[in-house]
């Protein structure tokens, strides 16, 4: 059905985000990070994450564990000092969906049977002990370094009997079911403080680490003396890594799009910036739009994959083949030229958005930091989407350059590849 011009006019108009909006982001932004560090009602939980950057002087081997996507890793690290370390030894074990919506005793049980499996395969001598840092991508109220209450699952996740437990001691239970209580569990770990603190083992400026893929999160360092809800001693110039759970964020301005993906999402009224952003979201996104403009014989619900918008973006040539032959290979006919320009329009607005709202964020980080952004600031980041999604990044940088001007130069943004796995075994060492 062919798309009037008007009609994709509208639907560019609702995904702008010109500067005016950006610099309203990052003032509200502020104001849920302080609100959030008060303890008062906040959509940012600005989490203390009890531990501070690394020296880059750590020694020994550690071992990680990495939890919250479709595979479940362990690894193994040797940290050598002066900020190098060893490859690390990994194997990945699939995470079945019966394990992430079932029983949570039953959840833990597997991890504790990978964990021996690799234990085994790495000829670790039966009771040599080892410290474990276990990175758990979801919302914790940690009461120390090691010990967490998970808040609630995202992410799809819903296995039964976690919420409200310490995910720590659940882990502990199993290790001593399995037979290797003598592996020990000495650090809970955000995915975005992992990736801070690997990145930040050999670049002292490193203070933010962000995960922009399937899901999305931000951590910094703060001053301990900002953090008003920290109930342990305050010395002025410690600092601490601070989980923002930016997710959650919801002064964003939303469309009739974001409205409609939410009311049927599992979690209405919560996540609001993730659903912007992350990679779990996009292509459903991409497809609301479609199907209202005639465009999508993807009925289904979340049917529309990201990485489906990748690759039409990817595709450069004149006349659309790629994007053609990928409708037709979905069984949806062949599409007319303008059709295909129509539908790659659609994904890079989506793509766009996501882009800012991250720079915004990311701003509002920098400068909760270094109100002047006076001084150079490494910023930790891992993640598909903004990795492997063509434009994204640019997108971002470009965005930055808006806001922060010349002085843009201060900020560093390095792709940090499996900082959080990484980070796990350094936070183990400072455990």
């Amino acid at each position: 059905m062919p798309v009037k011009k008007n009609q994709l006019g509208k639907v560019e108009k609702s995904f702008l985000l010109p500067l005016t909006e950006i610099k309203k982001i990052i003032k509200n932004f502020h104001g849920e990070m302080e609100k959030g560090l008060a303890n008062k009602k906040s959509s940012l939980r600005m989490i203390p994450a009890y531990v501070a950057k690394p020296t880059g002087e750590e020694r020994g081997k550690y071992i990680a564990l990495d939890l919250g996507g479709t595979n479940f890793r362990v690894l193994e690290l040797e940290l050598k000092g002066k900020g190098r370390m060893s490859p690390p030894e990994e194997k990945k074990f699939i995470l079945e969906k019966k394990y992430t919506i079932g029983e949570g005793r039953d959840l833990f049980d597997f991890i504790a049977k990978c964990v021996k499996d690799f234990i085994s395969t790495r000829k670790i001598a039966q009771g040599e002990k080892r410290e474990i840092g276990f990175t758990f991508s979801f919302p914790v109220k940690q009461t120390g370094i090691a010990s967490g209450i998970l808040v609630n699952w995202t992410k799809d996740f819903s296995a039964r009997g976690v919420e409200g437990r310490d995910v720590i001691k659940m882990l502990g239970d199993a290790l001593k079911r399995s037979g290797i209580g003598h592996i020990k569990v000495s650090a809970l770990v955000n995915d975005t403080v992992g990736t801070l603190v690997a990145r930040a083992y050999q670049d002292s400026n490193c203070d933010v680490g962000l995960i922009i893929g399937t899901g999305t999160n931000a951590c910094y360092e703060e001053s301990i003396t900002k953090i008003k809800k920290w109930q342990g001693a305050k010395k002025t110039g410690e600092k601490m890594i601070v989980n923002i759970e930016w997710g959650n964020f919801n002064r964003l301005p939303l469309n009739r799009f974001d409205k409609l993906l939410d009311d049927n999402s599992l979690n209405p009224g919560r996540q609001t910036l993730e659903k912007m952003v992350s990679g779990m979201y996009l292509g459903e996104i991409v497809r609301l739009v479609l199907r209202d403009c005639g465009l999508c014989g993807f009925s289904i619900a979340h049917s529309f994959k990201s990485e489906y918008i990748s690759r039409i973006e990817a595709d450069n040539s004149s006349d659309l083949r790629d994007v053609k032959a990928f409708f037709r290979g979905c069984g949806l006919g062949s599409l007319g030229l303008d059709e295909r320009k129509m539908i790659k329009t659609i994904c890079r607005l989506v793509t766009l958005r996501a882009a800012r709202i991250s720079a915004a964020a990311l701003a509002a980080v920098v400068t909760k930091i270094d109100p002047a952004l006076s001084k150079k600031h490494t910023v930790a980041i891992d993640g598909s989407v903004y990795e492997k999604h063509p434009g994204f990044s640019s997108h971002m940088h470009q965005a930055l350059k808006e806001i922060f001007k010349s002085k843009v130069n201060r900020l560093k943004l390095v792709l940090a590849k499996d900082g959080s796995g990484k980070g796990a075994a350094i936070i183990a060492s400072l455990a």
